[in-house]
């Protein structure tokens, strides 16, 4: 059963070491990033699970105290998905569940047992779907906290160039991720979401899913698009 979710950004620039010089000009999206693990820890779940993209076609799955890095981005910065486990291992974090990792080691998060699982930004919105109601099917009261960006086309210096479609779809991501519209979230198009390489399209439909009969409310926390890639910050509670 799925009583609240978060969705948060994943750009490594959230960790400041990876930012360097210009780590405050993000530091109102890890103000609320915090305030929404607020939220889920509140939920008092039995299971956080983490979603975000990864480059695979399907679902992959990473137990708790699995690993994750971000010296590919040039600093030496490691974190774990919780405490250690005997099971957690060897296979390394995506990027985006390694800045999930992250944020919940940076908030302390303690409130209950932690999975991860990329989800594939090819997959289908059906698959999404079908993802989501698995989890969304679980016993135990379950926790989501959904990594994914938006569009990366906001601006000319943005890493996919200007394009006029990127700030009406960012718009209507925020909207209905604040609003919890589950069918919204749905609707979204994969084709145009991969054109603006919007990398949450997959994982947000998995929440979705998920929260197809959960009888969720949504409240939106940030919204911005720094670097020309749009960032978004809700709840679903």
């Amino acid at each position: 059963m799925l009583v609240a979710a978060a969705a948060c950004p994943c750009p490594p620039l959230l960790v400041p070491e990876v930012a360097a010089g210009a780590a405050p000009e993000l530091d109102a999206a890890r103000a609320a990033c915090a305030d929404a693990l607020g939220v889920l820890a509140a939920a008092r779940p039995d299971l956080l699970m983490v979603l975000g993209p990864a480059e695979q076609g399907g679902c992959g799955a990473f137990p708790q105290g699995a690993r994750g890095s971000f010296r590919g981005f040039g600093v030496d910065v490691d974190v774990r998905l919780g405490p250690a486990t005997d099971t957690a291992g060897e296979r390394e974090l995506p990027s985006s569940l390694a800045v999930g990792a992250w944020l919940l080691e940076r908030t302390g998060w303690a409130d209950a047992p932690i999975e991860g699982l990329g989800i594939g930004e090819p997959l289908a919105p059906e698959r999404c779907a079908e993802a989501g109601r698995e989890i969304g099917a679980r016993t135990g009261r379950t926790a989501l906290l959904v990594m994914g960006d938006a569009s990366a086309c906001r601006t000319l210096k943005a890493p996919g160039y200007l394009d006029e479609r990127a700030a009406p779809f960012d718009a209507e991501v925020a909207r209905a991720l604040g609003a919890a519209d589950v069918a919204a979230v749905q609707a979204l198009d994969a084709d145009l979401a991969r054109e603006l390489k919007a990398s949450g399209r997959a994982p947000w439909q998995v929440l979705a899913g998920a929260a197809e009969n959960a009888n969720l409310s949504g409240s939106l926390l940030y919204e911005s698009a720094p670097y020309g890639v749009g960032y978004v910050v809700a709840t679903w509670t």
